[in-house]
């Protein structure tokens, strides 16, 4: 029932994608990061939703002239620049053909479907509404994860949904960590009470499902979070006080198997999963070594003769951390690409901040600037110990950077005129 329930409703909403375009990036990432298609049993589970709903989409831009209005800002030239590279190093990839282009096809679709979102920001409420499908995409699972734990004392830990990026325990905390200062953006735009209070509750339900994650990367990924939201924060002593409050009794209300998980965060010596990480890095490091223009391809490390080549016997698995995974997959070139897609970000960020500043109309863009920054940290930091380098919801969040800051430059141009030319008129009335 709840597949046909879920096809009627799909079908339905994919002729609205081609009527505006717009309408079918939120309904794509949803289906993105969400995977709402994985929570059934039926035939709509293994459906192609995704790709269904990007050709819509694709469609209504040619058909409305949407397309027409496209931009091309830095981040979209590295987007182009990163689905090169990928392709240079799949085309000379070390490991198993099919599992090397299975993976370039799903991340060649993540790029071509960011570059198509960021063609359609142009105004600030798409911006708005593509936060909003973020949030409520890996929100979800946030508020049911912490309801779950609270149901259960916490004693179980949160899970994603199966055969997706967030699947695994660790890779949702990182996710829910990302969302939360997304979700104090739009607290803090929120006219209606109602929607600000809901959102209060949100996060503090999401706090509780990164802590009942039972993941050590992402308690650090927290620490950052909490640190630079404060930083960040205009009402750093109530803000000290409230995350005090929250987070003492997160941690209280969890049972003492999990104090006795993340007090082996100093003792990594006699970790052995932590050993082998350490391992799993050094052998990235020296297949993006042996060959640093081109990397191991795809799925390289993972791949028993790869691994080989530069430590036989070595553990080959996934290497748990995005710098490492994309050194060994695709070689310093395409890593570098890759890393200026952040430093990019964390550069219009800043820009934003100061040209907010003193600047109402663009209130907005600061407090969308400032919790950016607390989310990139998060994904940073968190992703040192995760494998999530190529994950398609980082991505979107820095499109709508520089879809925020292309607007905010535009919006100070009449400003910075109107001001330039006002010492003119004095002049000219006083003479």
């Amino acid at each position: 029932m709840r597949d046909a329930v879920f096809i009627a409703v799909m079908l339905g909403l994919l002729p609205i994608a081609v009527w505006r375009p717009f309408a079918g990036v939120l309904l794509w990432c949803w289906i993105s990061f969400m995977n709402p298609h994985r929570l059934l049993y039926g035939v709509a589970m293994e459906l192609p939703w995704a790709a269904a709903i990007f050709a819509a989409t694709l469609l209504g831009c040619v058909l409305t002239g949407e397309i027409r209005k496209a931009r091309a800002d830095t981040l979209t030239l590295l987007l182009m620049a990163l689905l090169v590279c990928i392709t240079v190093t799949s085309l000379n990839a070390l490991g198993d053909p099919d599992a090397v282009w299975a993976k370039y096809d799903g991340v060649a679709k993540v790029i071509l479907g960011l570059i198509v979102t960021g063609a359609l920001l142009t105004d600030r409420w798409r911006i708005h509404g593509l936060v909003w499908a973020m949030v409520i995409s890996i929100g979800y699972y946030g508020v049911r994860g912490g309801i779950f734990a609270i149901m259960t004392g916490g004693n179980y830990r949160v899970f994603g949904p199966a055969q997706t990026m967030i699947t695994d325990n660790n890779h949702l905390a990182a996710a829910m960590l990302v969302t939360l200062p997304l979700m104090n953006y739009l607290r803090l735009q929120s006219r209606h009470r109602a929607v600000r209070i809901g959102l209060s509750v949100a996060m503090g339900l999401t706090l509780l499902a990164v802590v009942s994650s039972y993941s050590r990367g992402a308690l650090l990924g927290l620490g950052a979070v909490v640190v630079v939201m404060w930083i960040r924060s205009r009402s750093k002593v109530l803000l000290a006080a409230v995350l005090a409050v929250v987070l003492t009794g997160a941690v209280t209300f969890m049972p003492p198997q999990w104090s006795e998980r993340m007090n082996s965060i100093g003792e990594y010596q006699e970790d052995g999963s932590a050993t082998e990480r350490l391992v799993l890095w050094g052998i990235s490091w020296k297949l993006a070594v042996s060959r640093p223009m081109l990397g191991s391809g795809f799925t390289g490390p993972y791949n028993r003769e790869v691994v080989d080549r530069v430590e036989p016997g070595g553990p080959a698995r996934a290497v748990h951390s995005i710098w490492f995974e994309l050194l060994g997959e695709q070689g310093f070139v395409t890593f570098f690409v890759w890393l200026s897609m952040t430093l990019i970000g964390a550069f219009w960020t800043q820009r934003l901040i100061w040209l907010s500043r003193g600047r109402p109309d663009l209130a907005w863009a600061g407090d969308f600037a400032r919790m950016a920054q607390v989310s990139m940290v998060a994904y940073l930091v968190s992703g040192t110990f995760l494998s999530l380098s190529y994950w398609d919801f980082y991505w979107t969040l820095l499109v709508a950077i520089g879809g925020a800051w292309g607007m905010a430059r535009r919006a100070a141009v009449p400003a910075a005129v109107a001001q330039a030319s006002a010492p003119a008129r004095a002049g000219w009335r006083t003479a």
